[in-house]
């Protein structure tokens, strides 16, 4: 017979993301959940039925957040990853201190390629905001405010990261809450930058006209700079001889 761990598919042999995500699904108890740190091609990949797998995932209500992260952030590839957040149940419930709203049919994208700074030339590495803001968007999507307000207070009870009342919501460009048929109409690609969608540009109160005209002003000025800098250059280097 079949290997009992390929529920969702059989995963190619070329490719081992979607052998190991469900090896690990395989060991989940009832109610476990995970994460996997994930090559990039296992949020979109439709090769030797990969597709096929991932949308089984979905449709069988297992994926419960997908993370975007930048390039450069390992030492040993500068290749940009993935994180899956995978559980076996997204009912109502209490974890400990956490209260878990019902989120069946639900699905968290972060994109965090933006997020990061350059440690050095070749190595990027998040702050502790950066980190924060991911783990905080992650706990409010998950938590139950009212279940909280009712029994979490009384016990003294607290989420890490997450202060009452401090709720949920979409941020363009970072964070969104997708249902299933959002990722119906995506195909079943889970890259969060699908569906985040682009970051709100702040107002800055200056008429669109005018701001082009000064950039316009601005370019020109910098071209006529430029072309006085390339004939000083050619000035210089005549001079020398060469």
């Amino acid at each position: 017979g079949g290997d009992p761990r390929w529920v969702y598919g059989t995963p190619p042999k070329g490719n081992a993301n979607y052998a190991w995500l469900q090896h690990m699904l395989y060991h989940l108890s009832p109610t476990g959940s995970m994460a996997l740190l994930l090559a990039n091609g296992s949020m979109s990949s439709n090769t030797n039925g990969e597709g096929d797998i991932r949308k089984a995932l979905v449709e069988a209500d297992l994926v419960e957040c997908i993370v975007a992260l930048p390039g450069q952030l390992f030492t040993n590839t500068q290749i940009p990853a993935c994180i899956w957040f995978l559980t076996k149940s997204k009912k109502a419930r209490q974890v400990s201190e956490a209260f878990y709203r019902d989120r069946r049919g639900e699905t968290l994208f972060i994109d965090a390629r933006k997020l990061g700074y350059m440690k050095d030339r070749v190595l990027r590495d998040f702050t502790e905001e950066d980190s924060e803001a991911i783990i905080r968007a992650f706990h409010k999507w998950r938590w139950d405010e009212s279940a909280f307000r009712e029994n979490g207070t009384r016990k003294g009870h607290t989420l890490p990261s997450i202060e009452p009342g401090d709720l949920y919501a979409d941020q363009p460009g970072f964070c969104f809450s997708a249902k299933l048929a959002d990722m119906e109409k995506a195909d079943f690609v889970l890259t969060p930058g699908r569906y985040v969608g682009a970051a709100d540009v702040e107002d800055d109160g200056e008429p669109f006209a005018d701001k082009m005209a000064r950039l316009r002003e601005q370019l020109d000025a910098q071209f006529i700079e430029s072309s006085e800098l390339e004939m000083k250059i050619k000035a210089n280097l005549e001079g020398l001889g060469l």
